[in-house]
């Protein structure tokens, strides 16, 4: 670092440093380096290229790191690693593989695609996540709002609450915990989202809670395809890039984010180094569907991976655009039975002592 900077500019570069890329930049950097490395232009000087016309401050920060270190006669792949917030280890394995055969600019652009397509996979997970809970942060408030404004105004014309039926008192009571203890539940709320997120950073809380996503119905199903999606096309790509099929497995084990497949991945590894081959450590595993591991069997034999498993992404990648859209269609309707019956439970509990008084002034 330069010693004429102040202070302000060390820790403005400090934190640039810090900061990972954005997807869309890297695309960007892989596609446009890809290009000029095509057109014959050194790459030191492409990437000086890029430097001079970045706008954003980390990319620019990363660029001129890169142009040091090759001028330093260090490879594109090791400046890479030196960003590992920013770089996947399979993004440097790929690249580093390929360095070797001088043809680079091939691979930064079926790079560069394979990361779209997985940056497409995790906005799937995302919105299948995002749109429940969306869903739900809407129901909540609306049940929010129904117990602390409209029902204590709709209970105030009964006197006398001592003799109210049972559904109608249960009411009172949770509307004046919602009124006068509303800072308990926060409380709770917070106290367990920091309990939960401080318990998923161990290892076996990260493991029984990725297990835990195994009984949540329809919503698993998305979630299993898009880490098996995310799986077969890493893999694939580190294996035509003549990574060892054990070395791709344990890299692929840390894109897929789930410890249980995580796991299991890192035992394939094991089993394949022990002579054992893919198809047969995860023939009776319930993690991998018998379809994907009959067809890494026929193309294992036929020496022919790589292409198999990107197949077998394309097909996963299908499949969770179907089954978002089911999830979808299911979740609106169940979400409008539910108000239901939570305004039914409301309207009973209020309608149930006028009725019983409007019986007993009739009898009378």
């Amino acid at each position: 670092m330069d010693k004429n900077l102040t202070l302000l500019d060390k820790i403005n570069s400090y934190l640039v440093t810090m900061q990972s890329l954005k997807i869309k930049d890297k695309l960007i950097f892989y596609r446009l380096l890809s290009t000029m490395v095509n057109a014959w232009v050194g790459l030191v000087r492409a990437v000086s290229i890029l430097e001079k016309q970045e706008k954003n401050p980390v990319m620019k920060k990363i660029l001129g790191s890169f142009i040091i270190s090759l001028k330093s006669w260090k490879k594109l792949s090791e400046a890479m690693d030196m960003y590992p917030s920013s770089f996947w280890e399979a993004e440097v394995w790929i690249v580093k593989s390929w360095e070797k055969t001088w043809r680079l600019n091939f691979v930064l652009i079926d790079l560069a695609d394979q990361i779209e397509k997985i940056d497409s996979i995790n906005g799937k997970l995302r919105w299948a996540l995002m749109y429940p809970a969306f869903i739900m942060v809407v129901v909540v408030g609306v049940i929010w709002v129904m117990m602390t404004m409209v029902v204590p105004k709709l209970l105030d014309i009964f006197d006398d609450k001592s003799n109210l039926p049972a559904s109608t008192q249960t009411l009172i009571a949770i509307s004046d915990f919602m009124v006068n203890y509303w800072y308990l539940l926060i409380w709770f709320f917070l106290i367990a989202f920091i309990w939960i997120t401080i318990w998923k950073k161990t290892l076996s809380g990260h493991y029984l809670f990725d297990k835990f996503l195994f009984k949540i119905p329809i919503m698993w199903d998305v979630i299993q395809k898009i880490i098996l999606s995310k799986f077969s096309r890493v893999f694939a790509n580190l294996i035509a890039s003549w990574v060892s099929i054990v070395e791709a497995l344990k890299i692929s084990s840390d894109i897929v984010w789930n410890e249980v497949y995580r796991q299991k991945i890192l035992l394939v590894a094991t089993d394949v180094k022990s002579g054992i081959k893919v198809n047969e450590s995860l023939e009776w595993s319930p993690l991998f569907p018998e379809m994907m591991v009959q067809m890494i069997q026929i193309w294992e034999e036929t020496a022919n991976l790589d292409k198999t498993i990107v197949k077998i992404a394309d097909y996963y990648d299908e499949q969770v655009d179907n089954t978002i859209r089911t999830l979808n269609k299911l979740l609106e309707p169940f979400i409008i039975v539910f108000l239901a019956i939570v305004v039914w439970f409301i309207a009973m509990a209020i309608m149930q002592p006028i009725m019983n008084l409007a019986d007993t002034v009739s009898s009378k």
